[in-house]
């Protein structure tokens, strides 16, 4: 049997065609070719339209069809991954109302604010394991404060997975996970939050059905699957926002157990079997794929903002007409610590780990004289890596500890410079494997639609490509310190941007 895997990501839309038996991945692809475009009509908003993840979901699919590796009909079962906190809205007519506000979107702090402070730090925290600060939830309020008549229209919110399984199958449902993520669900209540839906004032019917992560989410419509030239009726049978489903395709499922991506954002994501949050809300915590009311397992979730955007900013700033893989061969050139060069990673909105602030990229001690191509794209590399390091001394403040992190090889940790350079300045070592989100999504279908025995069958393939040990002699303690000053003056300023 094949099991079909899609991962709604903010720059494109992967697919991954996996076979059952072997594990063995058949086709992938992904749509479009170039960056999808975020809309960004202020500084800190971000949209994109959910019809246009659809969209690309469908030729992605046909792509991978057409390389003729396999029969579409012999796909049993669909997964999704997702980009995580968006807000999609649709009326009764499955209409989609208003573009998605998307992950990165910094609008409705003041009201995910307002909520913590009303509710209550200690119950908001100890309840919902975090401050509604800028999530689903508080989204969702500056719709309803902002834009009324939209709001008033609203038959179902979702996130970006719900949504695209709602357009493979035409129904609407959700999961403790999803709820979680959008700061909807109490963990002591084991319910949805009446304190959340009480202070927005939002009717609980605008919550979609909740089904278990692993099961069916409803079978493909006959329209879709004759366009798609798959079988009509298979089932949707997994959903997970893409960091937990980023875990999920690593194995990550125990307490104790790690794993980190460093694609548009960077996120270091660790499994515990607590009910624990920051004080802060600085890292936050969510229903992990494999959660349940009697086996508690919790997602510790730091995210950077804005890693892979950054690389990518520098890149079309300063390298245009190169190669990732060629700006990467240049910044090794560049000796440890970019000649003195220092780069602050923030420019993709308000930073959560960052108390919400929306502090901006800043470049440190550029020297016209000296400082060339080499030493922007390896301080970029540099800062993103501390950015990291900063992150994960809040998770260690909290009791993560990893001894361990597994990471796919894709993205930045396809530069063996960020890779070594993480390691050394986290004193982590990381597993590298050959995976991707869409392939992640693809086998959690099969763990849903009962294809395999166990999460341990689904992921007995797995192959480890690389582990990256820390480097004495490095310089990276130094460099580290002096990236932290430079980030405590630049939030400790009067104006941060």
């Amino acid at each position: 049997m094949l099991i079909l895997g899609i991962d709604i990501g903010t720059s494109s839309v992967k697919v991954s065609v996996v076979d059952a038996c072997s594990q063995k991945v058949l086709s992938s692809a992904h749509y479009p070719d170039t960056e999808s475009p975020i809309i960004s009509l202020q500084i800190g908003w971000a949209e994109q339209d959910p019809e246009m993840w659809w969209q690309q979901a469908q030729e992605a699919i046909k792509v991978c069809n057409a390389k003729g590796n396999y029969n579409p009909q012999d796909i049993a079962a669909i997964g999704i991954a997702y980009q995580m906190h968006g807000l999609v809205l649709v009326d009764r007519n499955q209409h989609v109302l208003r573009n998605s506000i998307i992950w990165c979107d910094s609008r409705a702090i003041e009201f995910g604010d307002k909520a913590f402070e009303a509710i209550g730090e200690e119950r908001s925290l100890s309840h919902l394991l975090n401050s509604p600060g800028n999530f689903t939830a508080a989204k969702l309020a500056w719709v309803k404060h902002n834009e009324p008549q939209v709001f008033e229209q609203i038959d179902k919110i979702m996130l970006p997975g719900d949504f695209i399984a709602m357009k493979l199958t035409g129904e609407i449902t959700t999961t403790v996970s999803a709820l979680s993520e959008g700061i909807f669900y109490d963990f002591k209540e084991e319910s949805l939050s009446k304190d959340v839906m009480r202070f927005f004032g939002f009717d609980d019917d605008l919550i979609p059905e909740v089904k278990p992560l692993f099961s069916n989410h409803g079978g493909l419509k006959a329209d879709v699957a004759a366009a798609l030239q798959l079988k009509a009726g298979i089932p949707v049978a997994y959903k997970a926002g893409d960091q937990p489903n980023n875990a999920l395709s690593l194995n990550v499922l125990n307490p104790g157990e790690v794993a980190a991506t460093a694609g548009t954002s960077g996120v270091i994501y660790g499994v515990s079997d607590q009910l624990a949050y920051d004080p802060q809300s600085r890292v936050n915590t969510f229903a992990h794929v494999n959660y349940n009311k009697a086996q508690p397992r919790m997602g510790v979730l730091l995210c950077i903002n804005g890693t892979g955007s950054l690389n990518r900013w520098a890149k079309n700033l300063f390298g245009a007409n190169i190669s990732y893989t060629e700006m990467n061969s240049l910044a090794a050139q560049a000796p440890e610590g970019s000649s003195g060069l220092r780069i602050l990673p923030f420019g993709n909105g308000a930073e959560r780990m960052l108390c919400n602030k929306l502090v901006g990229v800043h470049l440190h001690h550029i020297d016209l004289n000296l400082h060339q191509q080499p030493h922007i794209f390896r301080a970029v590399q540099e800062g993103i890596a501390c950015a990291f390091r900063y992150g994960l001394d809040i998770m260690r403040s909290n009791g993560m500890n990893p001894t361990v992190i597994r990471a796919g090889k894709a993205n930045l940790f396809l530069s063996d410079l960020f890779a070594q350079t993480f390691v050394n300045v986290t004193g982590v070592p990381v597993e590298l494997y050959n995976n991707n989100g869409s392939v992640g999504a693809a086998l959690g279908a099969g763990i849903g639609a009962g294809m395999f025995s166990s999460s341990t069958e689904a992921f007995r393939g797995m192959e480890k490509l690389q582990v990256i040990e820390p480097k004495p002699k490095s310089k990276i303690d130094e460099i580290y310190e002096e990236w932290k000053l430079l980030l405590n003056k630049q939030l400790t300023a009067e104006t941060p941007m």
